[in-house]
Formats: C-alpha cells, sequence, structure tokens
C-alpha cells in the first residue's frame, strides 16, 4: 500500500510566522491554490480514501486536493497538529530568538523542548503519531492500494519518525514540510519503504 502523507496550503498565519496549533486557521488564498494544484496533478492517481486533521485548513486541503472524485475523506481527531499551549498565536521567529524560553529549542534540540501551558511535548505527539500509523493506516495495507493523509507540518515529522525509528535528536531530519508538499511510502509486509520526501507540484 502506498502512503501520501500531505501538508496542508498556505494560512495567513503562516506567512506571518505565527503558531499555529490547535488554534483553527483558515486556508489564505494562495494555500488554496496550491492545494488545487496538487490535486490537479494527482487526479490521475487513485485513492482508496483520505484521512484528514478535523482543523479547516487541513480538511479543505484534503477537499480541494480530492476535487469532485468521489473519494472518501475520515477525519481524526490523532492527527490533529501539536498543541502550542501559551505559544499560539505568537510570533514563532521572536520564540526562536528568546534565549529566556524552552522553545529556543524547537527545532534544534528538540528532546530538551518542554511545553508551556497545556502544551504537548514531541514525546506525548510521537506517541499520538504511532497510535495513529499502527490503529487507522497499517491495518488497511491488505485492503487498499493507496491512501492518503492530510495534516500539519510537527505532526506529519511524527509521522515520519514511526517511519524511520529515529531517536528524538533527530526529529527535524530533512526539515520542516512545506504547504503542499508530499511525501510519499510504501507499507507492504509490514514496512515502510520512502519513496519520496520532497515531491511539491508547484
Amino acid at each position: 500500500m502506498e502512503i501520501y502523507i500531505v501538508r496542508h496550503g498556505e494560512t495567513v498565519w503562516n506567512k506571518k510566522k505565527l503558531l499555529q496549533g490547535r488554534t483553527d486557521i483558515e486556508l489564505s488564498d494562495k494555500g488554496r491554490e496550491l492545494a488545487r494544484i496538487t490535486g490537479e496533478n494527482l487526479r490521475d492517481t487513485h485513492f482508496d480514501m483520505v484521512f484528514s486533521s478535523p482543523l479547516k485548513r487541513a480538511y479543505e486541503t484534503a477537499s480541494l486536493i480530492v476535487g469532485g472524485r468521489d473519494i472518501p475523506i475520515v477525519k481524526n481527531d490523532l492527527i490533529k497538529e501539536m498543541c502550542f499551549g501559551d505559544w499560539e498565536g505568537q510570533n514563532m521567529s521572536e520564540l526562536l530568538a528568546d534565549g529566556g524560553q524552552d522553545f529556543q529549542y524547537f527545532f534544534k534540540h528538540p528532546e530538551l523542548y518542554h511545553p508551556v501551558g497545556n502544551g504537548e511535548s514531541f514525546e506525548e505527539l510521537c506517541q499520538r503519531a504511532a497510535r495513529f500509523m499502527t490503529e487507522y493506516v497499517e491495518p488497511l495495507s491488505s485492503k487498499y492500494s493507496r491512501i492518503m493523509i492530510v495534516a500539519h507540518g510537527a505532526i506529519n515529522k511524527a509521522m515520519m519518525m514511526h517511519v524511520k525509528k529515529h531517536p528524538l535528536e533527530e526529529f527535524w531530519s530533512g526539515g520542516l514540510q512545506q504547504n503542499c508538499n508530499v511525501i510519499m511510502l510504501d507499507y507492504s509486509d509490514n514496512v515502510y519503504t520512502i519513496i519520496d520526501e520532497t515531491k511539491i507540484f508547484y
């Protein structure tokens, strides 16, 4: 079974470098255009089903990629974005530059990152992603030939942690997935093979 993991299209908060997390921000006009272009390029690629985060920016991306095709889109709470607690809505560049807060470690040393205000740790995020993959995705391999997952930057990397079995220090290996970047995997006989991590259609 092939698995396509897609990050949602651009939002206004993406452009302003504001932390979104669980905040339910809609796609920008550019984000919708990126999703439409991605959908046009995948229109001849068969998908049995699509999993989507229930947050608007992901579900609308999934809907635009599917277009008018009769492909079920199933929302799953396990693939909501990482919760950033009190940091949501703040400028990410400013938080990264603030040596007095643990957010400074977010990209460079995720193993040292500690959330604030009911935020989520990387360990919790990876556990949630692994649960989604083992309970919802992997059992479909005997039933379907290709599925799509449309979600968010951090949770998608957590899914890849499940695939690669990397230590937490290497969470961001390969960098943050760009908007509407498509990661392509094969899952056969309980083994993952990475086909392409960098596919972009725009």
